[in-house]
């Protein structure tokens, strides 16, 4: 069919006309939550596996409650507690059953100490008796009630303590707990960050012994954080960091037998400078696992205890040239087998080994990778994972048997879907989102998948969306350096192929880590498509050194970390800027924490393909980081001076030409802000002229109040400032 010009242009300009109605995406509708999603409430399965329970805050009355819902029909059933009907307790912002569901464990005044700890007010509620009682006057943390509910442990002041519930009587465990000292029952700040757990003691089944972990971390170097505040005077914190190659804590394993009223130490052997990231009780109240670990954190060794003679022995050992993840997948069967994962044949998957540590079988295979292990169903044999195998932008969610047959995929909507389980593997929640699709919560049979109820979607955001200017992300691969690098692209909604863009990179980089991936907006993908609106190709891409391709892919960047990742950020800019609508003359990037020490390498290496680039909270020497983190990709700076040294953007100040933006908060407790005030008088000292920003009294995250939209401002106006639009392209919608 022909159109004639006259309709050609009547049509053109009603588009125009229609799409010139659409709204600018501004920083203030990012920050002042326009594209809010609606998710699902925190929930817990019930054991019945029919139910799952939902905390809820009512506004108007100020009072919390645990409300049960049925799986099956979505509707509430009863209400478990409501703060209204207790004395003494007007909320609650948190909760645990004991593992028969007959207690409470309810968390008040809750405060934030680092990344995961909190201490609080903690009460337990009596389901049966109705019976209300304060664990302690003190705040305390991890409180955590024995299986049969009778007790309950917890740590005050870096000791142990017990307390019986029908009696009342509280037993001191540990005596020897110091601030900066000696620690028992929970991690240091280093275990706490990088190893992901914070309680660090564990009931065994038959709650007549807890085993713990004791830290010395007396030798231990300190780190000091001015705090600005408001009052006339800063305070300063102080608190044990371990940097890389320095003194860690020194680790011990214990277990207290509450019968006895004493304390055994575990003897592992002749180890030195070692971890202990995980502990767990099998199913055989008496034996204990624990997980050793080198410093080098690539030969791990999973230990059984038996409690009553103190006999420990190995049952299995990882070896990895570069390192073995640790994970919270060790499952424990009836007959005490394991299911555990592990990336030795290149891809992470799911083996089944006997009591003994023999391979009973590789229950998953394949060139792809298992991303989360949700549980073992006993009933049936059958294992539930998430993985990517349709993609490693994808996720999906699969059975398969524990002999490794029968695989199943129980997904069938194409970007990220993950599972949360009731209790007996009957349903499981689906939560599913992708570039073009919010938020979607379904329930499933766990059997075969089928759609029981949907729950809640985001239609609502889309309809909102609608009325602003986006435009869809389009993935590919990028060929560089001998890899297909996953990459998404922006462009902006009027693009014209025969015109010339800006282009600003966004990528983070780190190892393992994954920035393109098929799902929904997060807030940074709105800043994003405001950019792109202002008339700028906005590309995310993973160089090697990110996860989810395969362990090769992801290791070779070991005691190299910010070589081969930076090479392939500057040679992928430099081949995008050969594309006829990229003006190769205007090129940026930007990132945050490792990113940031990524763009920061690259503007400096890249100097002659990067005209700018944003570094927030970047590390600038992987000398200033932590022990844990940082050795499991570089070993020490003893072993490897030239490994950190090389590829630390603080060592190449002088090939600064493009312009720099540097911004950190004083209250950084991860990455400090040491990172940025040395490299600032390293590039004082070169004379090299670039742009500052530091935020008093933040952490990593840099947020609070109006922090978010004043950085993200700043950073708007630096990219409008260096990388030039030509005003002939601006968008026109």
């Amino acid at each position: 069919m022909k159109l004639t010009y006259g309709l050609l242009a009547f049509f053109l300009s009603a588009t125009t006309l229609l799409t010139a109605q659409k709204k600018d995406i501004t920083l203030e509708d990012i920050w002042g939550g326009t594209f809010r999603q609606e998710r699902m409430e925190s929930l817990r399965s019930l054991n019945n596996g029919n139910e799952y329970v939902v905390l809820n805050f009512d506004r108007e009355s100020g009072t919390s409650s645990i409300d049960v819902f049925s799986y099956e029909t979505g509707k509430k059933t009863r209400t478990i507690l409501n703060s209204g009907d207790l004395d003494g307790i007007q909320y609650f912002s948190g909760y645990e059953f004991s593992d028969n569901e007959n207690k409470l464990i309810l968390g008040t005044e809750i405060e934030s100490i680092y990344r995961h700890s909190t201490r609080g007010i903690f009460y337990v509620y009596d389901l049966k008796s109705k019976e209300l009682q304060k664990i302690s006057e003190d705040k305390i943390k991890e409180p955590t009630l024995s299986p049969n509910g009778e007790k309950v442990a917890y740590v005050f002041e870096n000791n142990i303590y017990v307390k019986d519930l029908a009696s009342g009587e509280v037993t001191q465990v540990t005596t020897d707990g110091e601030w900066n000292k000696i620690i028992n029952g929970v991690t240091d700040w280093v275990y706490e960050e990088e190893f992901s757990f914070v309680r660090a003691f564990e009931w065994n089944k038959d709650s007549d012994k807890i085993a713990f972990l004791r830290f010395d971390e007396s030798e231990v170097p300190e780190f000091s954080m001015d705090v600005f505040g408001q009052d006339l005077y800063p305070s300063k914190t102080t608190f044990k960091y371990p940097k890389a190659g320095e003194k860690n804590s020194d680790v011990s394993l214990h277990i207290y037998d509450l019968q006895k009223n004493t304390i055994s130490d575990a003897d592992l052997g002749d180890y030195e400078d070692f971890y202990i990231p995980r502990i767990k009780w099998t199913n055989d109240a008496d034996i204990l696992s624990a997980q050793l670990l080198n410093r080098h954190q690539n030969v791990l060794d999973l230990f059984f205890i038996n409690a009553k003679t103190n006999e420990a022995k190995i049952v299995l050992t990882e070896k990895d040239e570069a390192y073995v993840d640790v994970t919270d997948n060790l499952t424990f069967l009836e007959d005490n087998s394991f299911i555990w994962t592990s990336e030795k044949d290149g891809w992470n998957h799911i083996y089944h080994y006997d009591k003994s540590g023999k391979l009973k079988n590789q229950v998953t295979r394949g060139n792809w990778e298992v991303t989360n292990y949700y549980g073992f169903d006993p009933k049936s044999k059958t294992i539930f994972f998430q993985s990517t195998e349709n993609g490693s932008i994808n996720r999906d969610v699969f059975s398969i048997k524990a002999n490794g047959k029968n695989k199943k995929q129980l997904t069938d909507k194409v970007g990220q879907n993950s599972a949360d389980f009731s209790a007996d593997y009957t349903y499981f929640i689906n939560s599913f989102n992708s570039a073009t699709t919010p938020y979607e919560f379904t329930l499933h049979r766990a059997k075969d998948g089928k759609l029981v109820r949907e729950i809640l979607d985001n239609q609502k955001l889309l309809k909102q969306m609608a009325d602003y200017k986006f435009v869809p992300k389009e993935f590919s691969t990028l060929a560089v350096n001998g890899e297909d690098l996953n990459m998404w692209m922006i462009k902006p909604a009027n693009f014209d192929e025969t015109k010339q863009y800006p282009l600003f990179i966004a990528q983070y980089s780190g190892p393992g880590s994954q920035e393109v991936g098929n799902r929904f907006h997060g807030t940074n993908d709105y800043w994003y498509q405001m950019l792109a609106g202002k008339g700028y190709i906005v590309v995310g891409i993973d160089p090697r050194g990110t996860g989810y391709k395969g362990a090769a892919f992801k290791k070779v960047t070991q005691k190299e970390l910010g070589k081969y990742e930076v090479e392939d950020i500057i040679e992928a800019a430099r081949i995008l800027g050969e594309r006829e609508y990229i003006d190769s003359e205007n090129m940026g990037i930007w990132g945050w924490s490792y990113g940031g020490f990524m763009s920061s390498n690259a503007l400096l290496k890249g100097n002659d393909v990067y005209k700018m680039a944003i570094a927030v909270a970047p590390v600038t020497s992987w000398r200033f980081y932590d022990s844990i983190y940082t050795e499991r990709y570089m070993t020490t700076p003893q072993e490897n001076p030239s490994g950190y040294d090389e590829n630390s953007p603080i060592n190449h100040v002088e090939k600064l030409k493009g312009d720099y933006l540097l911004v950190h908060g004083t209250g950084d407790d991860n990455v400090h802000v040491q990172n940025t005030m040395r490299m600032i008088e390293a590039l004082v000292q070169a004379n090299k002229q670039f742009d500052w920003a530091i935020y008093p009294d933040k952490n990593h995250g840099i947020y609070g109040g109006n922090t978010r939209l004043h950085l993200y401002t700043l950073m708007t106006n630096f990219i409008e400032e260096n990388l030039k639009v030509n005003p002939n392209i601006k968008s026109s919608l």
